[in-house]
């Protein structure tokens, strides 16, 4: 028999998707907002970290179709490496916005293997709820932790963001946003991945709003 509570979640669901991708066409795209300072200027060491910039192909930029974006690999003394990645629009429509990992990921090969929130503590601020991904290729492992980041708000779920969207699209005329992953290998185990992943976003996070508008 079909859950009644789960159908109704459901429909909503699908009522506010619908309901959003409308009010995107309707409404205004927003208008553009620039970075305060360009992603090339986040620091290259951040805690015991230190970065290497990994500069995509002008064909893979294209088609993410990113305003700015940051593409390093992070590696700590012992060797441990983390790379990340934060993609910037100036404004989203509809057909022309952020990509979830979700979707790029098995694009490009990798098998989902789990997947998840995680709440990261942070030393002066409240914890961040973020996305954690398991995927897997051949025979690399990697987890991964994203989240989409605009307005002063971190937004792990890709349904809240896309409503999150449409409300700033209409109240403030504004739909620029970010979206944050980081990926690091899970040889090891996975728990000392996961740790390695949030000891990296504990160091990064605080810096985002220097670049990233509120």
């Amino acid at each position: 028999m079909f859950n009644d509570s789960l159908g109704s979640r459901f429909f909503i669901t699908v009522g506010v998707l619908l309901g959003g991708f409308v009010l995107l066409r309707g409404v205004s795209h927003g208008e553009p907002t620039p970075l305060r300072t360009p992603l090339r200027q986040l620091p290259a060491a951040l805690a015991n970290w230190q970065g290497q910039h990994q500069p995509l192909e002008p064909r893979i930029v294209e088609a993410l179709g990113v305003n700015d974006y940051l593409n390093r690999i992070y590696t700590d003394r012992s060797g441990h490496s983390v790379g990340l990645y934060v993609g910037y629009y100036q404004s989203q429509r509809t057909g022309q916005t952020i990509h979830s990992p979700k979707n790029c990921l098995p694009g490009a090969g990798w098998e989902p293997v789990r997947s998840g929130r995680l709440s990261i503590p942070m030393a002066t601020t409240p914890p961040i709820e973020v996305n954690e991904y398991l995927v897997e290729k051949d025979a690399d492992r990697y987890l991964v932790l994203y989240w989409y980041q605009a307005h002063g708000r971190v937004v792990a779920s890709e349904y809240s963001g896309k409503v999150w969207l449409v409300l700033d699209a209409i109240a403030r005329n504004r739909t620029d946003g970010a979206l944050i992953r980081l990926f690091t290998p899970t040889r090891g185990g996975e728990d000392r991945a996961r740790a390695r992943a949030v000891q990296f976003v504990q160091a990064l996070y605080p810096q985002l709003s220097k670049f990233i508008p509120d």
